[in-house]
């Protein structure tokens, strides 16, 4: 993490990578992280907080998911 603020979360599934793409709307913003193996996260998030951590292709970035819920299916 930057700054020298040691953060700690509620959050298991904290993954590391790289910003690969950031696509503004008017309210939200898709921002795509690229995982070391090549796995994709997407996310959407609002604008204001991506322009708040300066997203932008090739900067490094943290997925933190926290989920109480994850579904499954199958064809």
């Amino acid at each position: 993490m930057t700054g020298g603020v040691k953060m700690k979360l509620s959050a298991r599934n904290i993954l590391q990578g790289t910003v690969k793409s950031v696509e503004h709307g008017a309210v939200n913003s898709e921002v795509v992280i690229q995982l070391p193996g090549g796995q994709e996260i997407v996310s959407i998030i609002t604008r204001n907080s991506a322009e708040a951590l300066g997203l932008s292709a090739g900067k490094d970035a943290y997925a933190v998911i926290k989920a109480s819920e994850v579904l499954i299916a199958t064809d």
